[in-house]
Formats: C-alpha cells, structure tokens, sequence
C-alpha cells in the first residue's frame, strides 16, 4: 500500500473549496489540477480533480457531476494545530465565513484555544492551539 488520501467530494464547488483552503491554511498549495473535457458530464474547463496539500497533507478534492443524497458530516473532519493563536484566529475566522461552529473558539482544558467549525461547504474543521 502507498498512501491513504482523504477524498472530498463536492458538487460543484471543488474549485472554490480549493482556493480557500489553499490561501488560508499557511503552507498549503495545489499540487495537480485535471479539468472537465469536452463532451464529459460537466461544463468543459470545470474543475474535476485537484490534489492540494494542506499544511502537508494530500488531500484530494473531486467536482461530481452527479447530485448525490448525501454530504459532509463533522464524524470526518480535518485537524489543524496551530503555532499562535493568531494564527488559529486567522484561519478560524476564514473557514467560519457562511459556516457554522461546533465549538466555537474558546479554552475547553485539553488545549490554550481550540474551535470546530463546519465551513460553507460543510467541512469539518477542528483548529487547535496545543
């Protein structure tokens, strides 16, 4: 076995989710984008599957063009430490944007801060100051 990658799936806002994720969370960055061809399910030049690394992490983010009955769910999240707790406050305040807390910023005593947060679209985050 080579690796497990986390796989998100989107409709539609894969790229959005992309770029967010990629400006926000410090030492993050696109690795591979492959886009939507002529004649396949989705407007051609969509994005179809990006892999980015998230502070390290290879994560893959996928556009389906099929609806599904389903989404994100925070019993999978993404777990962030922070350095400072500007740092976390930066990112806690980005990824919170049209989202909603779990966890809203705070010190619950197994951390100095922490929050968990589902972003706008729908991912978990759990962000922690140790």
């Amino acid at each position: 076995m080579k690796r497990v990658t986390p796989f998100l799936m989107f409709e539609g806002r894969a790229e959005e989710a992309m770029t967010l994720y990629c400006q926000t969370i410090p030492g993050s960055s696109v690795l591979d984008v492959t886009r939507y061809g002529a004649g396949e399910d989705s407007p051609q030049g969509t994005l179809k599957l990006a892999r980015i690394s998230v502070c390290g992490l290879e994560v893959m983010l996928f556009n389906s063009p099929v609806h599904h009955a389903f989404t994100f769910t925070p019993a999978a999240s993404l777990y962030v430490d922070c350095s400072t707790e500007a740092e976390l406050d930066a990112i806690v305040e980005v990824l919170a944007k049209d989202g909603n807390f779990l966890m809203p910023p705070a010190n619950y005593g197994f951390s100095q801060r922490f929050a968990w947060l589902n972003d706008r679209f729908g991912v978990s985050w759990q962000v922690n100051l140790p």
